[in-house]
C-alpha cells in the first residue's frame, strides 16, 4: 500500500514539475516575443489575392514588420470591414487607391502617408465584343469585386473621361474576382474592371481586349495608383507605430523594385495571389515600379505622391463624386497628404 501511495505522489510531483516547466518554457516565450516585438501586435487587412498587395506581403515574409518591432497578421476583408477597421483604430494602415478619396470626403479620418506603385488595374472585354472603345460601354453592365472599390473608380474615370457620365450611363454588377469572366460567359456583364492578375491572365488566356490598362493608358500612367493611408486616429494616439508601419512598407518596396521575380515566387508559394505563374506575375511587379527604384512621368525627377493625389482627386471631382461638397480639391490634398517620416516632399 505504501508502495503504491509513493508512486501516486511521485506521478503527482512529476505532473506539477511538468506543468511548471510548461509554464516556465511558456513564460520564457513570451517575454523573447516582447523583446523581439517592442511595438506589439497588429492586424492589416491586405489579404486580398491581387498582386499589388506585395508590399505588406514581403514586409512580412522578408522580416521587415519584424526588424521595426512588430507582430503583424495579415487579414483578409472587404472594402468595408477596411473602413470600418480604420475608423475604429483595430487597423493602422490600408493599401487603397484613390478609391478612398470620396469616403475621406464624407469623413473617414486618414491620412494619405505615401505612394507604392503605378497601375494594377485593366478594363477588359471578352474577344468576341462590339466594345471597342470607352464610349461603346454605355448602356452596358460592368463587373467590379466590390462597388465602391478601386476597379470601379478606375473604370468610372475611364468612362467620365470618354464623356460618360458613371452614375448614370451604365450598370453595375459586384462579383467575386475570380467570377466575373464566368458573368461575362453567362452574359450577366458586357465587361469588368479588375486588379491583376486576374484582368492579366484574361488577356492572356482568354483573348480579352483592353479599354484600359492604368500602366499605359495616359490618363493613368506614369502616377501612383496605389497610397498607403494610415488612420489618423492612431496617428495622433501611436506616432511610433505608424512610423514603424511605414518604414517597413518602404524596406519592402524597395526590395520588390530590385528583386520582382523573388518577390512574385514569394507570393505564389506562399498563396497570396491566385496564379501559379511566376513569369507573369514578375513582369506585372516590374512594370509597377516600385518607388525609390524609378523614376515617373519619364522626367528623371523623384515620384510625388502627393501632386497624384491632387490629379486624382481633381479627376474625381470632375467626374461627379464630389458632387454637393463645394470641394477645394488642392486644400483638400494639403490637409489629407501626410509626411510622416519628413521624407517627401510637402
Amino acid at each position: 500500500m505504501k508502495d503504491k501511495t509513493a508512486i501516486k505522489k511521485s506521478l503527482l510531483l512529476l505532473a506539477v514539475l511538468l506543468a511548471l516547466g510548461v509554464s516556465l518554457a511558456e513564460a520564457a516565450e513570451e517575454k523573447v516575443k516582447e523583446e523581439k516585438f517592442k511595438l506589439g501586435s497588429i492586424e492589416i487587412q491586405a489579404r486580398s489575392g491581387s498582386a499589388c498587395g506585395a508590399p505588406a506581403y514581403i514586409a512580412l515574409e522578408k522580416g521587415f514588420f519584424a526588424e521595426e518591432g512588430l507582430d503583424v497578421t495579415l487579414v483578409a476583408g472587404n472594402f468595408e470591414t477596411q473602413k470600418a477597421g480604420l475608423a475604429s483604430g483595430k487597423f493602422y494602415v490600408a493599401n487603397g487607391d484613390f478609391n478612398f478619396f470620396p469616403s475621406i470626403v464624407e469623413g473617414l479620418d486618414l491620412k494619405i502617408v505615401a505612394g507604392l506603385h503605378e497601375g494594377c488595374i485593366k478594363l477588359i472585354v471578352p474577344p468576341d465584343s462590339s466594345i471597342k472603345n470607352a464610349k461603346d460601354l454605355k448602356g452596358k453592365t460592368i463587373g467590379v469585386d466590390q462597388i465602391g472599390g478601386t476597379p470601379f473608380f478606375v473604370a468610372s474615370l475611364v468612362l467620365a473621361e470618354a464623356g460618360l457620365d458613371p452614375t448614370k450611363d451604365v450598370k453595375w454588377r459586384p462579383y467575386p474576382l475570380d467570377q466575373l469572366s464566368v458573368a461575362v460567359g453567362k452574359g450577366e456583364i458586357d465587361a469588368y474592371s479588375a486588379w491583376d492578375p486576374f484582368g492579366s491572365l484574361a488577356v492572356r488566356d482568354q483573348n480579352y481586349q483592353v479599354i484600359s490598362d492604368i500602366a499605359t493608358d495616359p490618363l493613368f500612367a506614369g502616377r501612383f495608383c496605389c497610397f498607403l493611408y494610415a488612420s489618423n486616429k492612431k496617428i495622433k494616439e501611436e506616432p511610433e507605430k505608424v512610423e514603424a508601419i511605414l518604414r517597413a512598407y518602404n524596406k519592402a518596396i524597395e526590395w520588390i523594385g530590385a528583386n520582382p521575380s523573388e518577390a512574385a515566387k514569394i507570393e505564389i508559394e506562399q498563396g497570396y495571389v491566385k496564379t501559379s505563374d511566376q513569369a507573369l506575375l514578375t513582369q506585372l511587379l516590374s512594370e509597377y515600379k516600385y518607388h525609390g527604384t524609378q523614376h515617373l512621368h519619364g522626367t528623371g525627377q523623384p515620384s510625388d505622391p502627393k501632386a497624384d493625389a491632387y490629379y486624382f482627386a481633381s479627376r474625381l471631382q470632375k467626374a461627379g463624386f464630389f458632387q454637393g461638397k463645394n470641394l477645394d480639391v488642392e486644400k483638400w490634398v494639403d490637409d489629407v497628404y501626410y509626411d510622416v517620416l519628413g521624407t517627401t516632399k510637402k
